[in-house]
């Protein structure tokens, strides 16, 4: 179906406009298809994003360190990781190296539940169906181009 019946808008005034609506009405049609996936694990998109990262760096590792690998650059990193810590998805401990800063490591119930949506990929798979790998090749490449106007 087209963005112009998908929100009911008969034309864009050029395609730069176009491409912009696009990329905030897909991005918006994406969250809801992952919130699905999120929910099931009783988590959000940015708890899934901190624990993606903890799984990766394989050792503790301090909120800054977090946020800088984070998708979004804006959220509360501190609070996010303080709400893993009381679902016991997440541990934090003093630093061994500098006492002034709190280390935090994913918890055995994080990796299970990290686990669990990994078996999942086929649903997150499935958003991409209709592409090619050469398409998808070709949306990320365009996207970082986007990106990289900045």
């Amino acid at each position: 179906m087209s963005l112009e019946k998908d929100i009911s808008q008969r034309s864009f005034r050029n395609e730069y406009q176009k491409g912009i609506v696009n990329l905030i009405y897909t991005y918006n049609w994406m969250n809801e298809k992952m919130k699905i996936i999120f929910d099931k694990a009783d988590i959000t998109g940015q708890q899934y994003n901190i624990l993606r990262i903890l799984r990766g760096a394989g050792k503790p590792i301090s909120t800054l360190q977090i946020r800088e690998r984070m998708l979004d650059k804006m959220s509360d990193t501190s609070r996010i990781v303080d709400r893993l810590v009381l679902k016991g998805l997440a541990k934090k401990g003093v630093c061994k190296d500098d006492k002034r800063l709190v280390d935090v490591s994913i918890s055995i119930k994080g990796k299970v539940i990290l686990e669990k949506i990994d078996q999942s990929n086929t649903d997150m798979d499935a958003i991409f169906g209709s592409l090619s790998e050469s398409e998808a090749r070709s949306l990320n490449k365009l996207l970082d181009k986007i990106r990289q106007s900045d």
